[in-house]
């Protein structure tokens, strides 16, 4: 009777245990379908997004090389200055530089309008700009330029709009900000509650100038006020000569760094006329067909990067995975 027993229960257990490998076997089979039906959607998904991207690419440098050609007619050459002005930024000297050369060769280009919405930066890349700006409407001395602001021009922004012929703005634009700043943080008195000790090791004298974990020098706050007021009166310079006579500083406001809306701006000759980009092109250069010059940073490469990024990890993660199996 035991024995009987005991082989009718082996055979559930065998049962059992077929049955459940099956159902594991059905399961895996069935995650592998969707993964790969997942992996075929991805991999359109990602090949639909590179095509799109080279047809955008194209259809740019495509509008570039029909207005050389001059398929378009006479033009309105568009550099965009946006953001903060800095070496590792979109809007670097490099990226702007070569727009506006760019613009200027071109045949066609009848105007340059420098569209800037940035709040200022680097006074190396204003300065840069700037001096490419002259330096170009000297050499194409039948092509004019004109800045137009859009939300902002401020401090470096303004340092690079002042070298246009003129410089136009819409009534709410904030335009200004002629001025040199340096700020940072002192930490002494949170080290003294904490109890924590500064260790700073150094060859030269004033090697640790402007030490936050230490209090201020007189002769370091000496030092930085007149490298800022030496950068101060290059920018007062700067803009004296691109505007001239037009401002109208009143007790010295202008380059008090403060900012004003451009309607006001207007009043106090820091910029010329009120209007978009649009409008400059068609009403004041004659040439309403715009094309965009701006040097942007290559997505494509970036792309690559990232996509060559992606397979990598994925790859690294699909061996760890194998190797823990």
């Amino acid at each position: 009777m035991t024995d009987k027993n005991d082989s009718q229960s082996g055979k559930s257990s065998l049962q059992f245990e077929q049955l459940l490998a099956s159902d594991v076997a059905r399961e895996l089979l069935q995650e592998q379908r969707r993964s790969r039906r997942w992996g075929i959607f991805f991999k359109s998904l990602l090949a639909l997004y590179v095509l799109a991207f080279l047809l955008i690419y194209a259809a740019g440098n495509w509008q570039r090389e029909a207005a050389g050609l001059g398929m378009g007619g006479k033009h309105t050459a568009v550099v965009d200055i946006d953001g903060v002005l800095s070496s590792d930024s979109q809007a670097n000297a490099d990226n702007i530089i070569a727009g506006l050369r760019d613009a200027f060769k071109n045949s066609n280009t009848k105007g340059v309008i420098l569209r800037i919405n940035s709040p200022g930066g680097s006074p190396v890349v204003a300065g840069h700009v700037n001096d490419e700006i002259y330096r170009l409407r000297k050499k194409y001395p039948k092509i004019p330029v004109y800045a137009v602001v859009e939300d902002i021009c401020a401090s470096g922004g303004y340092y690079i709009a002042s070298a246009a012929d003129k410089i136009y703005a819409d009534k709410a634009s904030i335009v200004g900000s002629i001025g040199v700043i340096m700020s940072g943080f002192g930490f002494v008195g949170a080290l003294d509650k904490l109890g924590i000790e500064r260790r700073v090791l150094h060859a030269g004298k004033n090697k640790d100038f402007m030490d936050p974990f230490r209090p201020l020098k007189t002769e370091d706050v000496q030092h930085v006020n007149a490298m800022l007021d030496n950068i101060y009166q290059q920018f007062i310079a700067v803009v004296k000569k691109g505007r001239g006579k037009r401002l109208k500083d009143d007790d010295g406001k202008i380059f008090s760094g403060l900012v004003w809306t451009g309607e006001d701006a207007r009043k106090l000759g820091l910029v010329d006329g009120l209007g978009s980009a649009s409008y400059v092109a068609r009403e004041v250069i004659g040439a309403k067909h715009m094309v965009d010059f701006t040097h942007r940073e290559n997505y494509f490469d970036r792309f690559a990067q990232h996509l060559g990024t992606t397979l990598a990890n994925r790859l690294y993660a699909s061996i760890k995975f194998n190797l823990i199996q």
